[in-house]
């Protein structure tokens, strides 16, 4: 899966990355941290039941065409076909968010990449709140910013990356050498539309900044930094619009009804 040569000039222009663009780990670690910058995590398509694809020309036109971001399937979707049309060497992984707590029925809830250089590196920026950078696909801890991240083995041979402290995703498993397209695509489409689906029932928008990241779950909104965490709600429909606009630099069509779902949910939830 790849881009079109002017697809790829217009991503490039969209993360404001100028070619040449180096085949080696400082252009690899540029264009991570340029599309993270860019490109906010957002679930919006599951938790109101918008149309949405695996595809990464889908993922271009929701993203870059448009001024939306996108969840793992997009996020790293999007990034590993620019990736293979600039000339790196990726592979897509299938992945399992939580597998250490949900066990196998996880396996194509999460699309990462490996990217291979000098040796093989894990590309991520579709977990949200994790690395900004790539790092060596090895067993070992990892720290970047100041958030602490791990990769280990597992006693039935897959690979787990473990979150920062704060993250809300603990963790994901994969194996270097695992891609499973139709496993990704049952899942994408559970997690579209099945009410027991973590993105139906909860609103997940999360953006990284200098020195961290804000994220919005349904109307909580929180600033987190390696050593501080701050909270406030949003209280409106416009409040949301102007939060959704400003702070995620997303444009969503009728963010009143987005509030409404936020406000039902909260209903049944006190219930």
């Amino acid at each position: 899966m790849t881009l079109t040569a002017s697809q790829l000039d217009a991503y490039l222009a969209r993360i404001k990355i100028d070619r040449p663009v180096s085949l080696d780990l400082h252009g690899l670690s540029s264009l991570h941290r340029a599309h993270l910058m860019t490109f906010t995590f957002e679930a919006l398509d599951a938790f109101m039941g918008w149309p949405s694809s695996l595809t990464p020309a889908s993922a271009f036109a929701k993203m870059v065409e448009g001024k939306r971001g996108g969840w793992c399937y997009e996020m790293n979707g999007l990034f590993g076909a620019a990736l293979d049309a600039l000339g790196f060497r990726v592979t897509r992984l299938c992945g399992g968010v939580n597998r250490e707590i949900l066990g196998d029925i996880a396996i194509g809830n999460h699309l990462t990449l490996r990217v291979d250089i000098d040796r093989p590196y894990l590309a991520e920026v579709g977990v949200a709140d994790a690395i900004v950078e790539p790092v060596p696909l090895g067993i070992g801890p990892i720290s970047q910013r100041g958030f602490d991240f791990s990769i280990m083995s597992t006693e039935d041979g897959w690979l787990r990356f473990n979150n920062h402290v704060h993250g809300i995703a603990h963790s994901f498993d994969f194996r270097i050498d695992y891609s499973d397209e139709a496993a990704m695509a049952a899942m994408h489409a559970w997690l579209m539309r099945d009410p027991g689906s973590p993105f139906t029932n909860a609103l997940a928008v999360l953006r990284h900044t200098a020195d961290g990241y804000v994220a919005l779950q349904n109307d909580r909104l929180r600033n987190v930094m390696p050593n501080s965490v701050s909270e406030h709600r949003i209280t409106s429909a416009d409040h949301l619009a102007d939060t959704l606009e400003t702070v995620f630099d997303l444009e969503i069509p009728q963010p009143g009804h987005v509030w409404d779902k936020i406000r039902a949910i909260s209903r049944d939830q006190a219930a």
